[in-house]
């Protein structure tokens, strides 16, 4: 089972990359360090909503759109792992 905080980093490395953006950018317009951004976009680190929220600030997004896209790769990862038991 993947976990939450390793969709969320997933989530938020997708769309700082999309924007073509380095990790130093976000961490520092986020106002966080950028060891804890990248732990938190390794699925290492849990982020508070607070820091959660001020890195989908800094990355122009809302948190809403954010757990969307947890919500969809959380969906995927489960479907795939439910198919291959069906398979079996």
């Amino acid at each position: 089972m993947v976990l939450l905080r390793q969709a969320v980093g997933h989530t938020l490395r997708n769309a700082r990359t999309a924007q073509s953006r380095t990790l130093r950018d976000v961490a520092r317009e986020a106002r966080v360090s950028l060891g804890y951004l990248s732990e938190v976009e390794r699925g290492q680190k849990e982020a508070s909503s607070e820091l959660l929220n001020a890195i989908c600030e800094a990355l122009g997004l809302t948190l809403s759109s954010v757990m969307t896209g947890v919500t969809h790769e959380l969906a995927s990862r489960e479907s795939a792992k439910l198919s291959v038991v069906d398979a079996a």
